[in-house]
């Protein structure tokens, strides 16, 4: 616990010694394709990535996918709750491992031998430290997700590229067939 406490205490400090306010304007470019004027923010998937690093589902919500909220804190959550399940498990374990070595009786752990309560313990150890990794993955894969969706927000789709569906018949024998047909367009 003081480990964690100093660990989250050194992070909160370097973060607020860290800071300094750099004047940055936000370049705003106007792209223009057939007589449509697009508005480009390139700043907007750093803004979305910073947010979701800040608190996440924020970078989704600031990219106007609301539901993808609940699925980056239903998975963020369950990675915690599971987390904090295994760690609890594991201390619990590691306690009634530490009492019977001094001979304390556990009335709960009695039919247990030392070696399965070892062994109990490492299970419990490597989940919560597979689900800690797996939770980080998740927690970066929110950020990554942001930034990705505010890329592509800004991305032209126009009708000079088309990828649709085609249903044809084969003049030889007559058969329907199915494929993808891709058009280009150059004005």
């Amino acid at each position: 616990m003081k480990i964690r406490a100093t660990f989250l205490f050194f992070f909160i400090t370097c973060a607020l010694f860290s800071q300094e306010e750099l004047p940055i304007k936000p370049i705003d470019s106007t792209v223009k394709i057939d007589s449509i004027s697009y508005k480009i923010d390139p700043l907007s998937p750093s803004k979305a990535a910073f947010y979701s690093a800040i608190l996440p589902g924020l970078g989704q919500a600031y990219n106007k996918k609301y539901w993808k909220i609940p699925i980056v804190w239903g998975a963020i959550g369950t990675g915690i709750g599971i987390y904090i399940w295994n760690d609890g498990k594991y201390n619990e374990l590691r306690d009634v491992y530490k009492q019977r070595i001094e001979g304390i009786p556990n009335e709960r752990y009695d039919n247990l031998s030392v070696d399965v309560l070892q062994k109990a313990q490492r299970n419990y150890q490597r989940q919560r430290d597979l689900t800690l990794l797996i939770t980080v993955g998740l927690y970066i894969l929110n950020i990554i997700d942001a930034n990705v969706d505010a890329h592509l927000k800004q991305f032209n789709v126009n009708d000079n590229l088309t990828i649709a569906p085609q249903v044809y018949q084969n003049p030889l024998d007559a058969n329907v067939n199915m494929g993808m047909k891709l058009s280009f367009r150059f004005n």
